[in-house]
């Protein structure tokens, strides 16, 4: 971990991300999109490339990876042939069967990281307000924490279909600031990614990023925050909390 930019004492409440943060999901991810190519009649995508995709919602991930599985050649051909085999054409249904796949799988594949029980654990015996924010559809979010015993130590639980934009945007964090009643500026966010990072950089709260989660296949150091913790069991150990 770096060295501290503040300490939890000036903090008021924490903002968690999900996936790749608090949960390992990238398993889930893997066997919804598979089964969905598969239904799609399209040639599998790899899973480097769903981990590079996966952090912007779910609608950019299918369309992302539509508009990749549609330029390979063995597919190219046959979109030449039928114009009517493109993205926006596929869409409707490729959502479907993903939404229908994923939501019989959630949380089958997945594991949430060490320390994360642990450290959700020591904020919630300080009394330190928690909220989820992820850009996972807010319906398989919930399902996940329940599924993970993690839904009691949150309050507000906002996914990316909560609000009208999603990260990288502010608007989430500052929404979810106004759920919790505190003030951007003394509220934590939690997260994997750039999208997290230049969310709370534009919203005005300070950012902590894990680095072994999901950051588009780029190294998560290279994206300014006030800190980056290996594990997100670091946090307690190193920052001061109210009441301590």
């Amino acid at each position: 971990m770096q060295a501290k930019m503040r300490d939890l004492t000036q903090i008021d409440a924490v903002i968690f991300d999900l996936d790749g943060t608090l949960v390992h999901t990238l398993g889930d991810f893997q066997v919804a999109l598979h089964r969905t190519m598969a239904d799609l009649d399209l040639p599998p995508v790899s899973d480097a490339l769903i981990e590079q995709t996966i952090g912007k919602g779910s609608e950019h991930l299918i369309r992302s990876l539509l508009a990749h599985q549609l330029a390979q050649p063995e597919v190219k051909g046959v979109g030449q042939a039928c114009p009517a085999l493109s993205v926006d054409a596929l869409f409707g249904r490729a959502w479907q069967r993903y939404q229908h796949h994923y939501l019989s799988i959630n949380g089958q594949f997945a594991d949430v990281y060490p320390g994360v029980l642990e450290t959700l654990g020591f904020f919630a015996s300080k009394g330190m307000p928690m909220a989820c924010l992820t850009n996972k559809p807010l319906a398989f979010a919930r399902a996940l924490l329940q599924d993970k015993s993690l839904a009691h130590f949150f309050g507000p639980v906002f996914g990316g279909d909560s609000f009208e934009r999603k990260k990288p945007d502010p608007l989430p964090i500052l929404k979810t600031c106004e759920a919790l009643g505190t003030a951007v500026s003394r509220t934590l966010m939690v997260g994997d990614s750039s999208n997290d990072a230049m969310a709370a950089h534009a919203a005005g709260c300070p950012v902590v990023l894990v680095t072994y989660g999901y950051n588009h296949g780029q190294p998560v150091q290279n994206t300014p925050a006030a800190a980056w913790l290996d594990s997100l069991g670091e946090l307690p150990n190193h920052w001061l909390v109210k009441g301590q």
